[in-house]
């Protein structure tokens, strides 16, 4: 009999539900497990070791003996972060600038990509090209900063939003989701008299889940990490925005805590300033990180079925 080729050689091999693997295979998979575990730990331990010296003694911040553990554990920090008014004002307006923001870039994506999706749309190649062109080419700082000051945009709080409003990556993946929709849930809508809008909004957004799900994330999470927005058309500490208020208190802790005398807080706390950026950068990052359980399941289907059809 001849050679039986590796395919069946598996199945004879199989035992209830397990499949013998090669030596080859083996060492493949081990270096693989070690490798991925390897890159997970190098990704972790940055994290880690802020969250440890947030949670740490200004004494044990200060030697730098403070690893991926508290050492000495307080939370005196994290009551100096909360009682910092400026936190608390810019925490509010990221919170808003992500919700808005997050919610408008969702309308307006979705209202971009339906009509692309279309076929029969005149113009639509030259249009997707315009599209595409801006990924690519833009007019840059000066004179986006001229365009919003003509719009009298600048130092409110819809410059940290509106410039952004629509993402051409993420509108090319609704797009290519709503084309790989059936053609048939539209065409039983129209003969029953149903306008575009009503058909949109009524039988393919709620078929849209997914998508829509994992781009809303994408946006919120661009908008929360986003600074630049703020470092350029903003000048009011007032609607200074939580990265760019974590930027500055990085580049100068002690400038920061003496807003409304809370140096004094801070020395009466016997904080270190380390420790104190450590514990404001926990506090910002880990809202954004909660919302991440809830949207996961939508992730996978969400990019893969956005993105097989061009």
């Amino acid at each position: 009999m001849g050679a039986t080729s590796e395919p069946a050689i598996r199945q004879n091999k199989k035992s209830g539900n397990t499949i013998k693997l090669s030596a080859g295979e083996r060492i493949f998979t081990v270096c693989n497990y070690a490798f991925f575990t390897l890159l997970g730990i190098m990704t972790l331990f940055p994290f880690l070791n802020v969250i440890a010296k947030s949670f740490s003694s200004e004494a044990a911040v200060v030697s730098g003996i403070v690893t991926i553990y508290p050492i000495d554990f307080q939370i005196g920090t994290y009551k100096l972060v909360l009682a910092n008014s400026q936190f608390i004002n810019s925490f509010k307006i990221t919170i808003f600038v992500t919700v808005v923001g997050t919610l408008a870039s969702l309308l307006m994506t979705v209202l971009a990509a339906y009509p692309l999706s279309k076929p029969g749309l005149k113009f639509r190649k030259p249009l997707l090209l315009i599209y595409v062109f801006t990924m690519l080419f833009n007019g840059g700082i000066i004179p986006s900063y001229l365009v919003m000051r003509e719009l009298e945009l600048v130092n409110t709080v819809w410059a940290l939003f509106v410039p952004g409003l629509v993402n051409v990556f993420y509108m090319l993946i609704v797009k290519n989701f709503f084309e790989a929709l059936p053609d048939g849930l539209e065409e039983s809508a129209k003969l029953d008299g149903a306008s575009n809008m009503r058909i949109l909004f009524n039988i393919i957004l709620p078929l849209s889940k997914p998508v829509l799900a994992t781009v809303g994330l994408f946006y919120a999470v661009l908008l929360w990490n986003s600074y630049f927005n703020a470092m350029i058309y903003i000048t009011s500490a007032e609607l200074k925005t939580l990265q760019l208020y974590l930027k500055e208190l990085i580049a100068s802790t002690q400038e920061v805590l003496t807003t409304a005398g809370q140096i004094d807080v801070n020395r009466d706390l016997n904080q270190a300033p380390e420790a104190v950026r450590a514990a404001s950068i926990v506090t910002a990052t880990v809202p954004i990180l909660l919302v991440y359980p809830f949207l996961q399941k939508h992730f996978v289907k969400g990019v893969l079925v956005g993105s097989v059809k061009g």
